[in-house]
């Protein structure tokens, strides 16, 4: 088996979906969870792009689903989280509006500058006179915000949902124990160009399913441009098709670089 294939297999990446059946799935999936966890609903941090859009979406059906079925009220709070003046916050906002969400907002600029003071005075005491690195800082805000996720969760009895998928998965894309750091993945085995075809179907606006992605960790970040891969490359890897040599052996050093994310904790 080639290393393509195993990659795909352990992703559970399919070729081919049926994006109704797809979303059906999915859904059912987030109402099980919440039953069987006993919480009363679901919080998804709504970036302004299309995994947190798509995620927010089958996450609203859900909670909405169970409502009606249970008799109870169950919710789907979608999270702002700008760190100072986001760029594309109306993008947030545009998502609640279409998804008819519950929201709240919470700024994490003074958290995060004040956690990053914090370790330059660290870094100071050891004889490292620097600021933190830019993806240092970078890390800082997406654990931040997951750590007031799960504040709000906690009182307000929710999961803590995340948006990581097998296009992030197979670079490790993301912030160990920050939107790494969740209860529940309903987008996992699918590929980025499949998580499109979702949010065109779900009702996002169409300038969020055709939205360049970013992570939101600096100003002017690009995945696409931080890792030189672009996610139609990503995509027909995962879905077992040739790709630019070159390309693919990037994509697989990465895969194998970023192991450690995607393994439980190690002990002895």
């Amino acid at each position: 088996m080639s290393l393509q294939s195993e990659i795909i297999a352990s992703l559970g990446v399919k070729p081919q979906i049926d994006v109704d059946s797809e979303i059906r799935r999915r859904v059912e999936f987030l109402k099980q969870y919440v039953l069987e966890s006993h919480t009363r609903g679901l919080l998804i941090a709504v970036s302004g792009g299309i995994d947190s859009a798509v995620t927010a979406a089958l996450c609203k059906r859900a909670t909405d689903e169970l409502t009606e079925e249970q008799g109870k009220e169950y919710t789907t709070l979608g999270l702002f989280q700008p760190y100072g003046q986001q760029e594309d916050i109306e993008d947030s906002y545009a998502v609640a509006k279409a998804l008819d969400l519950k929201t709240a907002e919470t700024n994490i600029e003074e958290a995060v500058d004040e956690i990053t003071l914090e370790s330059e005075y660290a870094l100071k005491s050891i004889g490292v006179h620097a600021h933190l690195s830019r993806g240092g800082k970078g890390n800082v805000k997406a654990r931040t915000r997951m750590v007031v996720q799960y504040a709000l969760a906690f009182d307000l009895n929710l999961l803590v949902v995340g948006t990581d998928h097998a296009s992030e998965a197979i670079t490790g894309f993301y912030t160990k124990w920050g939107d790494g750091a969740v209860d529940i993945t309903p987008l996992t085995s699918l590929n980025k160009r499949q998580v499109r075809l979702l949010g065109a179907s779900l009702g996002v606006p169409d300038r969020i399913v055709n939205k360049v992605p970013t992570a939101g960790l600096w100003p002017g970040q690009t995945d696409e441009g931080e890792l030189g891969i672009t996610y139609e490359q990503n995509s027909d890897y995962l879905e077992g098709k040739k790709i630019d040599p070159s390309i693919q052996e990037k994509l697989e050093k990465q895969y194998l670089r970023t192991q450690h994310k995607r393994k439980p904790i190690p002990g002895i």
